[in-house]
């Protein structure tokens, strides 16, 4: 018997968004959410969500119906050492995966940033690392099972409900319960990551020689300069090493950045200043760090903050990058923070994922919420909007955008394929809420 509580206030990460859902419940198991908490749902007429790691700087997770915590649904089922494969519980988080995995030999081929969180939500809000042979986190996904509405388990994969597997891998949610994921893995391999300053013109001028120079290629732009710090992260049989340094890393590159940053939101004009003296202090030698990839392909996000990061055509992030560049210029009263993080991911077929049939190039911009204070970034905000939208860019599902139905219509050929399904799966709407309102009406 699955207890349900009430008064639970559910809150993401960054402390953006927050709600009550009327009830709160972490089942143990399958028959615990259909037997109970679905079919309270229908008998009700209740609206429910399914929770991840609550990382989504959105309000995609929330809702003021019943809530489904799957953290205690975290165990891996299986491990296929000849395919490579290994079946988990949605609700495990990536951080508790990877030493299982590690045990076996094996890895994940690429991962985000951040590992607390749960294999149904990165899949599920489209989660992305880089690297131009590599495409988003849910490509890796060979086969899944998902509980909808009415209580009827699917089993997805390539050969079996196709149609719903093309959809679900990128699911917002909006399909039913995912419990089981089948991921596709690799052997254990080391990246050696080395990065190095450059400037905006050298690498936008150079791009395709970089992308081709290493697998996991990324760059970070200092707004209000022309300053760059290039990372490359690539397969290495060196032994692990670490430039970290915690007086440079934490001392300086969080207490004073945030101290700063505080300062600035009185003084708007010192953020120019800001970004150029820590990449001056931080980012103006060579570094190299070697690790179990894993371990490199993740950070600590140490500051609370407000993200957009849309997917644009590869081809276009010269162009995108400049606009961005002369519209802070001839705006000076407009202030963006560092970095503006760029990636590359390979296309897809998955209906909703923002590489749907397209290289893409993922332009991530930031302000961050120093002592928790938010910073004025509605024209910044808008204007990146604005440049991402004509090139032809498509959000990031887990981040904060003001796109509706009308714009997913044009950005998505997809689109009414993967809302057919939606409807077909969930025609009462139960796994709907406010964000997906804006998204499917």
């Amino acid at each position: 018997m699955v207890h349900g509580y009430k008064g639970v206030k559910f809150q993401n990460w960054a402390r953006t968004y927050g709600c009550y859902p009327e009830m709160y419940y972490q089942p143990t198991s399958v028959e615990e959410i259909r037997e109970q908490v679905l079919a309270l749902a229908r008998q009700q007429n209740k609206r429910v969500k399914v929770v991840g790691g609550g990382h989504s700087p959105s309000d995609i997770a929330c809702t003021d119906g019943f809530m489904i915590h799957m953290g205690k649904m975290n165990r891996v089922l299986k491990v296929d050492m000849e395919k490579k494969q290994v079946t988990v519980e949605a609700g495990i988080l990536l951080a508790d995966l990877h030493p299982q995995l590690d045990k076996h030999g094996l890895a994940l081929s690429n991962l985000g940033a951040v590992s607390d969180v749960t294999a149904a939500g990165v899949i599920g809000s489209g989660t992305h690392n880089t690297g131009i042979k590599h495409g988003i986190l849910a490509t890796q996904v060979v086969a899944l099972t998902l509980l909808t509405a009415d209580g009827t388990i699917l089993l997805c994969s390539e050969s079996s409900n196709a149609e719903v597997f093309q959809a679900a891998r990128v699911h917002l949610g909006s399909l039913g319960v995912v419990l089981t994921i089948t991921l596709q893995c690799v052997p254990q391999f080391y990246l050696q990551e080395t990065s190095f300053p450059s400037t905006l013109t050298e690498v936008l001028d150079n791009l395709d020689s970089h992308l081709k120079k290493s697998e996991y290629f990324r760059f970070l732009w200092f707004p209000h300069s022309e300053n760059v710090s290039v990372i490359y992260q690539d397969h290495t049989n060196k032994p692990p090493s670490s430039s970290a340094n915690w007086f440079w890393d934490y001392a300086v590159g969080f207490y004073l950045l945030e101290f700063l940053l505080w300062i600035s939101t009185f003084l708007p004009g010192l953020v120019g200043w800001i970004n150029r003296f820590f990449f001056w202090l931080l980012f103006n030698g060579k570094k190299e760090n070697c690790n179990r990839s894993h371990k490199i392909f993740t950070y600590e996000c140490r500051f609370k903050q407000h993200v957009q990061d849309w997917a644009i055509p590869r081809e276009k992030t010269k162009e995108a990058l400049l606009e961005l560049k002369a519209m802070l210029e001839a705006h000076p009263k407009v202030v963006a923070h560092y970095p503006v993080e760029v990636r590359f991911t390979r296309g897809d077929d998955i209906l909703l994922s923002p590489c749907f049939q397209r290289d893409s190039c993922y332009m991530n911009i930031i302000m961050y919420r120093p002592y928790g204070k938010d910073v004025p970034r509605l024209d910044y905000w808008l204007a990146y909007e604005t440049i991402m939208k004509k090139v032809g860019g498509r959000p990031h599902w887990a981040k904060a955008h003001n796109c509706t139905r009308k714009d997913f219509e044009k950005m998505y050929p997809a689109f009414p394929k993967f809302c057919a399904i939606r409807e077909k799966l969930d025609p009462s709407g139960m796994f709907l809420n406010a964000y997906l309102e804006k998204v499917f009406y």
